[in-house]
């Protein structure tokens, strides 16, 4: 009998547990943070028939679609989501088109985002960051050898992106704009655009949102309200002024899961854009800080994942990948800025915690795409076809 030093390689695992059990740990939190930030509106409401669980039953409704979808997502090939792309982008096109339509799109609060569905209300924006994610690395890895062009690389993606832009506008829905033009401008970036071109166009951008804000009253009035919200407490500066108080009172630690004064009618969209601010009241510095380094570990994952696909020579799946880690890494970012008063009032969730079903949906949808490259990526490295 002969015996050896030379241990057996510890078998890869098939797919990334971090990610999934992250994924379903701030979705778990998300249900529990949704239901006591908003168990007295929904107590106090004719429209939810006064039951304290309405957000709560619905919100467990919209995680379980999404992880249902996402299961459905994950079965895909991305070759086959290459091939879908141009289609899905047109299919989120129409859907934006639909939703200004009198009759057909739904109007809140001055904004027509929806297109409600009997039970539920169908966010075409949400939607559409997904499509743009997949038909923008498309596009790069079909143009790959123009991305120095402005005429042939550049601009048939321009215009497109500010027909969408437009439609989004229109809603309005600035917020969407922002992350979907992000979104697809750093797919374009990493795909290889000249950085130059890319300075440039980031100017004009930025130009532009400024043009956009100077000659809109209704953005104005956001951004001044936001500079100083104590100016106007009562008016402008009503919702982050208490967004403010509630992470203030939640110091260190918290006042305690349930605990929460501000979301007791007085900090408006508590169960949605403002979710954030109740977690910090309730929870503290300590739990904001444990879900940012978890929405941070998962855009590091994306990048590492791209990363990994690109040097098996599999650019659409990398650049997929790392556009999924730059939509959530910015909604993330516009979601805390606006609850800290770092940046103007937006209409945007918290990745995968905030109420709204398209929103969970699309995430869902997006974190099992970037489980599938990464499952490639392993399948291709043991040296199976995909």
């Amino acid at each position: 009998m002969f015996y050896t030093d030379v241990k057996p390689r510890a078998p890869v695992a098939e797919y990334d547990h971090a990610l999934v059990w992250t994924t379903v740990l701030l979705l778990g939190l998300g249900l529990v943070m949704v239901y006591s930030a908003s168990i007295a509106i929904a107590e106090g409401s004719r429209v939810t028939g006064y039951q304290p669980g309405y957000y709560l039953v619905r919100h467990a409704l919209f995680v379980a679609a999404g992880l249902a979808a996402g299961l459905v997502a994950f079965q895909v090939p991305l070759r086959q989501w290459q091939r879908a792309a141009p289609w899905l982008f047109l299919f989120g096109f129409v859907l934006l088109v639909l939703v200004l339509v009198p009759g057909v799109g739904r109007e809140v609060n001055g904004s027509r985002r929806w297109i409600p569905l009997y039970f539920v209300n169908l966010q075409p924006s949400e939607l559409m960051k997904l499509f743009v994610v997949l038909y923008a690395a498309d596009y790069t890895v079909r143009k790959a050898a123009h991305m120095d062009s402005f005429r042939k690389g550049f601009m048939p993606m321009l215009i497109v992106m500010l027909v969408v832009g437009g439609l989004l506008l229109r809603e309005p829905d600035f917020g969407g704009f922002v992350v979907i033009t992000v979104i697809a401008m750093g797919i374009l970036f990493l795909g290889g655009m000249n950085w130059k071109l890319f300075a440039g166009l980031g100017g004009l951008l930025l130009v532009g949102s400024v043009g956009l804000i100077l000659t809109s009253p209704y953005r104005l009035q956001r951004v001044i309200g936001f500079m100083d919200p104590w100016a106007d407490p009562f008016g402008t500066g009503y919702q982050l002024s208490h967004a403010l108080i509630a992470f203030g009172r939640g110091e260190w630690f918290g006042v305690g899961l349930g605990a929460s004064v501000e979301k007791l009618f007085y900090l408006p969209e508590a169960h949605t854009d403002f979710l954030l601010a109740v977690i910090a009241e309730e929870l503290g510095f300590a739990g904001v800080a444990a879900i940012l380094l978890a929405l941070v570990w998962i855009v590091a994952r994306a990048f590492a994942i791209g990363r990994r696909a690109a040097a098996l020579e599999r650019y659409f799946p990398a650049l997929v990948a790392q556009g999924i880690g730059l939509w959530v890494g910015v909604q993330a970012i516009v979601n805390v800025g606006v609850n800290v008063g770092m940046l103007p009032t937006k209409g945007l969730p918290l990745p995968l915690l905030s109420f709204g079903g398209s929103a969970i949906t699309a995430t869902c949808c997006a974190v099992a795409v970037l489980l599938r490259v990464d499952w490639e990526n392993r399948q291709m490295m043991r040296g199976f076809t995909v």
